[in-house]
């Protein structure tokens, strides 16, 4: 759906919402979105990266976001005649005077220059630790608390909207601080780079410094050893809390942080983790052990390896990157998953009453409703047959074969010509981007990737479309193949005795969650998809390589 048109409208033609050239990106909503979610991207996506770009001093304007048939598209907006590209650039000398007295590209090379010397990202670490976390964990608990059921309409209607307008906030935050968690790791991989470093070698050494990561993992190893420990058949959730009061106290404190977390999914038609009692019980009986990562000596081989005046800018630049690594982790769930879980709670009790009323004819279809309209839930919705039918058409949309770009290509002005600061930040970016899996292009053999781990894995391949078919499909020890991962797929990524996915790259949410689990994967093997479901795979991340063994 472009925004503005008909929610629910669908059409195979695929037109460019606007000037320029717009990439598809399928790693968080991957088709078929609904309204609501296309607001909050649309409305906070160019919002959040505006702000981060006039602070970094990044050479753009912004990123814009818009969906076209409830697909994710964006756009890299210039800072200068944005919504006309040109047909051709201007001869480089003219470029290279124009970047330098213009009095946008020289704010912005002042301002990437300060960036550089002054590092303001290491101070947004410490603040969101300090101030940001705990406010937005003391918001998202305050609407927890609230128990929708208990509420009459009218105070039920103000709490859904008091949520929207909290998550218009919260997703203008998220994509404001992933700036400031990647400026530091893409300055980090872009100096290793330019010492002659493996990048490999050098993102491993990030390995580790997230506790947010861990901290859920520990809960889950402690409860499957007392599962282990006792004598009881366990087999629910209840079956758990009767081993012991610890073993009751540890379970209710991971779901009362996590229960309510969207845990399949970025979408409010996707799972909270408390509804799916079964993916809970099964990530306890199957948590991994606990990983032993050397961060101390991973440096230290990574410092061997430069001359003597190289070796302070590392430490520099790898302590900064590893410190906003907790940060970029803990950004999502506590800005989008957490607060996005809740409105799904409420808005499902409210498509209750409503269906009760008769003014709709599934709970679920209150999750197919615009902003507008679930602010005026008890009062003048579509028919029922209309929401009913704009929730098939959304079924039928995330069917389609979506083009990987949409628009004419723009014209990017080559390095040399901007000042140095610029062409360091937009260098910066590119090697962010090509090592997250976002535009590097398919590699001549379709079944190699970046490798994370080196002891090879062989199993039968779980290929899998979502995280809600992830959970229903995996056993312990297959090997999970999937376009991406994201945190919704954390529920199962634990039991896997491998992974493989057709997107991404090293800095992707399945290379570090495979670091951090220990988890053999090859990301970013382009034909990972044609691999039968039931095939016998081998995952070689040495090499890098998939091995299909036998076809399933």
């Amino acid at each position: 759906m472009v925004l503005g048109a008909e929610p629910g409208a669908v059409s195979s033609d695929f037109e460019p919402p606007g000037p320029g050239e717009w990439a598809l990106d399928r790693s968080h909503y991957p088709g078929g979105t609904t309204p609501i979610s296309e607001w909050l991207i649309s409305e906070s996506y160019g919002a959040g990266f505006e702000r981060i770009f006039a602070e970094l001093g990044v050479p753009a304007e912004r990123l814009d976001a818009r969906f076209v048939n409830g697909f994710f598209y964006t756009r890299l907006r210039p800072l200068i005649s944005a919504d006309k590209p040109p047909k051709r650039l201007p001869p480089l000398p003219v470029l290279r005077v124009a970047t330098r007295i213009h009095p946008t590209f020289r704010a912005r090379a002042r301002q990437a220059a300060k960036t550089f010397r002054e590092r303001p990202s290491n101070d947004v670490a410490r603040r969101w630790a300090r101030d940001i976390k705990p406010r937005l964990e003391r918001e998202n608990r305050a609407f927890q608390d609230v128990d929708p059921a208990g509420l009459g309409d009218a105070d039920l209607q103000q709490h859904i909207s008091h949520l929207l307008d909290h998550l218009r906030e919260s997703f203008e935050l998220h994509f404001w601080l992933h700036g400031h968690d990647l400026g530091p790791i893409a300055r980090y991989l872009h100096a290793s780079i330019g010492w002659g470093l493996d990048p490999h070698e050098a993102i491993e050494a990030l390995a580790g410094a997230s506790p947010s990561t861990a901290l859920p993992l520990d809960r889950l190893r402690r409860l499957r050893r007392m599962v282990e420990a006792s004598d009881r058949e366990v087999a629910t959730l209840d079956d758990v809390r009767a081993i012991s009061a610890e073993a009751s106290e540890l379970l209710d404190a991971h779901l009362d942080a996590h229960g309510h977390v969207l845990a399949t999914g970025y979408d409010i038609t996707n799972y909270t983790l408390i509804e799916l009692p079964g993916v809970v019980l099964h990530s306890i009986r199957s948590a991994s052990s606990e990983v032993p990562i050397d961060d101390q000596a991973r440096a230290a081989a990574l410092r061997e390896q430069l001359p003597e005046e190289a070796t302070h800018e590392f430490d520099l630049f790898l302590a900064d990157a590893r410190a906003v690594m907790d940060m970029r982790d803990d950004n999502g769930p506590l800005t989008v998953e957490w607060p996005a879980g809740l409105l799904r709670r409420a808005l499902l009790e409210a498509g209750r009453r409503l269906v009760e009323r008769g003014d709709i004819v599934l709970a679920a279809h209150a999750l197919e409703l615009t902003p507008h309209e679930a602010r005026a839930l008890f009062g003048g919705l579509p028919a029922p047959a209309d929401l009913a039918r704009r929730a098939e058409r959304r079924v039928e949309a995330a069917r389609l074969d979506p083009p990987a770009t949409l628009g004419a290509p723009e014209l990017q002005p080559p390095l040399e010509v901007l000042p140095k600061p610029l062409a360091d930040t937009v260098a910066m970016v590119q090697v962010s981007l090509q090592y997250m899996g976002m535009d590097s292009a398919p590699s001549v053999d379709g079944f190699a990737g970046a490798g994370i781990g080196t002891t090879p894995h062989t199993g039968r391949a779980c290929v899998a479309s979502s995280a809600d078919e992830a959970i229903d499909k995996l056993e312990p020890g297959e090997v999970l193949v999937v376009r991406a991962t994201s945190p919704a797929f954390n529920a199962v990524l634990s039991i896997a005795g491998a992974v493989i996915t057709a997107d991404g790259g090293a800095l992707s949410h399945a290379a570090v969650i495979a670091r951090e689990l220990g988890i053999p994967a090859v990301v970013g093997a382009s034909a990972a998809l044609s691999i039968p479901d039931g095939s016998i795979v081998e995952v070689d991340p040495a090499a890098g390589i998939v091995r299909v063994i036998s076809q399933g």
